[in-house]
Parts: C-alpha cells; sequence; structure tokens
C-alpha cells in the first residue's frame, strides 16, 4: 500500500549525504533496521522506486531516512537531494531482513551502516547498548556516517575503518578474514552485516570460515 508523505525537514549529515524527516501516516508501523520502497511524487518519478531504511525511532512522530546522494547522474538520489520541506514522497509498506536478534558484532560498509542506525539508537534509547561492537569501514574519515553519535553512545565499541585515506590515525585496509581473525575474539557471537553486495559475501564467507554459524548472520537476503 502506498503512502503519500510530505517532507518536514532536510539536512546535510556528511559531504554526500542527507537526512529527511517527513510525516507519519496514521498507524505505520515499522521495526527498527526495516526499509521500504520510496517514489519521488512528481511525473516521470512516481515509478522510479528505491529502497531505503527508516532510521528513526519506531515512537518517534515522524519517519526519517538518512541517504546517500550520487550527484554523478541524474537518478533518484540526485532528484531527491534537491527537495526541500513541503515536498512529497511516496512509501511502500515497510519490509527487510535485518533484525536484532541480540548482542552482536555490527559491520557496515559506508551507506550499509543505514540499517542499523535505527536498531542501534533504539538500543541504546532503552540503555541496552553495552556489550555491542560497530566495526565502519569507509573510504576517508569525511565519507563516516554521524561518526559523533556512535562515540557518544556510552558501552558502544567503535572500531572504525578507512580504505582510502592513508594519512588517518585510523585502522586501514579491508575487512577481510586477516581483518577479522586478528579483530575479531569470540566468533560465537551475532554478526550484522551490511554494505556493497561483494562485502557483504565476502565478510560472510570470512565469518564462517573463522567460525560463525550461518544462523549468526545477519544481513539482507
Amino acid at each position: 500500500m502506498a503512502h503519500r508523505v510530505r517532507i518536514l525537514e532536510t539536512g546535510e549529515v556528511t559531504h554526500n549525504v542527507r537526512r529527511f524527516k517527513f510525516e507519519r501516516p496514521a498507524g505505520f508501523k515499522f521495526e527498527p533496521g526495516q526499509a521500504t520502497e520510496v517514489a519521488i511524487d512528481r511525473d516521470g518519478w512516481r515509478e522510479e522506486k528505491r529502497p531505503f531504511t527508516f532510521t528513526g525511532l519506531r515512537d518517534w512522530d515522524h519517519l526519517e531516512f538518512t541517504i546517500k546522494i550520487y550527484s554523478g547522474h541524474n537518478g533518484v538520489t540526485n532528484q531527491l537531494a534537491g527537495l526541500k520541506a513541503g515536498d512529497a514522497l511516496l512509501i511502500d509498506d515497510p519490509w527487510g531482513t535485518i533484525r536484532y536478534k541480540g548482542k552482536g558484532t555490527f559491520i557496515a560498509g559506508g551507506a550499509g551502516v543505514t540499517p542499523f542506525i535505527a536498531i542501534l539508537r533504539d538500543l541504546a534509547d532503552r540503555d541496552e547498548i553495552a556489550g555491542h561492537r560497530l566495526i565502519f569501514s569507509n573510504r576517508t574519515e569525511r565519507d563516516i556516517i554521524m561518526r559523533d553519535t556512535w562515540e557518544r553512545m556510552d558501552g558502544l565499541d567503535c572500531l572504525f575503518v578507512v580504505t582510502d585515506e592513508p594519512g588517518s590515525s585510523l585502522s586501514g585496509g579491508r575487512i577481510d578474514r586477516d581483518f577479522l581473525r586478528r579483530g575479531v575474539s569470540d566468533f560465537g557471537q551475532n554478526f550484522y552485516v551490511c554494505g556493497p553486495d561483494r562485502m557483504v559475501e565476502d565478510v560472510n564467507a570470512a565469518l564462517e570460515e573463522l567460525g560463525a554459524e550461518p544462523d549468526a548472520l545477519v544481513f539482507e537476503k
């Protein structure tokens, strides 16, 4: 079922990521980690649906997306970048297989952190964030989405990784089997993985090789 919602506010998160706050339809419910199909309510764009994750909390009176903008081509995200308060979106009912199932490590690549935003916010809101870890890979430090938010979450163990910034003080390199073997001490925990398709495949395969149970890997199937 499609819902027409108006944007309430937009704002910059990083140099290429924007936050959109918009109306919440009456009775609309979602679980942290879920997504929906989104289209812009304009001629020529209503059939151009794209999946985006809800990044707000389920008890907020509005909904929120945190979206990476790809300005190099005239696609949906580039169109979204030009929207403002009062413009309308079309959203479908929520869906998704990334759901919280217990303490563990969240492994994200770039905009792949978005399904984890609501989950980690929800845990922090319930004072249950302690004992969780976020391993977050980006090309450079300026690409890290909501870094201040993660660092302020008391009890969340954060490990930021950059792949293309040799002068950074952060960890460098890819999140591969050797990285995980060195950096993870318990492969019996839950692992939440989201990012580019190839990264998810490689990380999941490496985790299984290192002893993680397939049922403990949570990712968008």
